[in-house]
């Protein structure tokens, strides 16, 4: 993979990873109209590397709420803490299952289904649309909610529908306070993306000795920053009620590629 294509991924997957706009959507896009040059092996070490980006980005903005989970489960008498983390684990559970009965179906969406992706664009601008009439409340995330949000989660695997649009639209739909639904959105897929680049490296199926250094690293940076940059803008868009501005970018990047792809088809 060419070193500008690396930084474009990267920063495509940092932004769109927290913004209500499907990162692997995106990432379909730019492979739809910039091209893949790369092979398997390489390709799906490219998408651990941005991953782990957009983890540590997460990680970044959110250590302290990460630091104070970590002493609570040390403190016996910390039981908020410790409600959390089986939330996070309960939020967890309908993406896990998805993910590994049906992986090779999930798969096929991703080779090539760019018409799917517009598609699904549209469903959520949709639903960011609802989120954002949503009334403001100071509800917090209850167990039964948080199941609920992971089956958003799970849906949200789709390539097009966006991870934190479909969360936190959710969230925002069950009542719960925005800021609150948002911290929730972001903290829960964190475990995940770990689990999955872990998954991805024991799979055996990524060449390590065919990849270069620099190209990686390139867009490890890109995704790093960007999400840096991203996450905390979204945690002040979503309290401000601003996602519909989100859902007209959907509703634009999909009407322009439908038309760009049947008028070429």
């Amino acid at each position: 993979m060419v070193w500008w294509k690396a930084i474009l991924l990267g920063i495509i997957q940092g932004l769109t990873e927290f913004l209500p706009v499907s990162s692997s959507g995106h990432i379909e896009i730019a492979n739809y109209f910039i091209g893949n040059d790369g092979q398997f092996s390489e390709n799906l070490l490219m998408t651990v590397v941005l991953h782990f980006g957009t983890a540590l980005s997460t990680i970044v903005v959110f250590r302290k709420d990460i630091l104070a989970i970590i002493k609570g489960l040390f403190d016996k008498d910390d039981d908020t803490q410790r409600s959390f983390v089986i939330k996070i684990i309960i939020s967890m559970i309908p993406a896990v299952v998805v993910g590994l009965l049906f992986e090779k179906q999930i798969e096929a969406l991703f080779n090539g289904k760019i018409l799917f992706v517009f598609w699904a664009l549209i469903a959520t601008g949709f639903l960011l649309i609802l989120a954002d009439r949503a009334k403001a409340t100071h509800k917090g995330v209850s167990y039964v909610d948080s199941l609920i949000i992971g089956i958003s989660q799970a849906i949200a695997i789709l390539p097009g529908i966006s991870r934190s649009g479909a969360t936190i639209s959710t969230s925002v739909l069950l009542g719960i306070d925005r800021e609150k639904a948002a911290r929730f959105s972001f903290l829960m897929v964190v475990p995940l993306i770990l689990g999955k680049i872990a998954k991805d490296i024991l799979s055996g199926d990524i060449d390590f000795s065919s990849s270069r250094i620099y190209t990686l690293g390139l867009g490890f940076i890109a995704a790093f920053v960007t999400g840096i940059f991203a996450c905390s803008l979204m945690i002040n868009l979503v309290k401000k009620a601003q996602l519909r501005y989100f859902s007209y970018y959907c509703f634009t990047i999909a009407i322009i590629g439908l038309i760009y792809y049947y008028w070429n088809a």
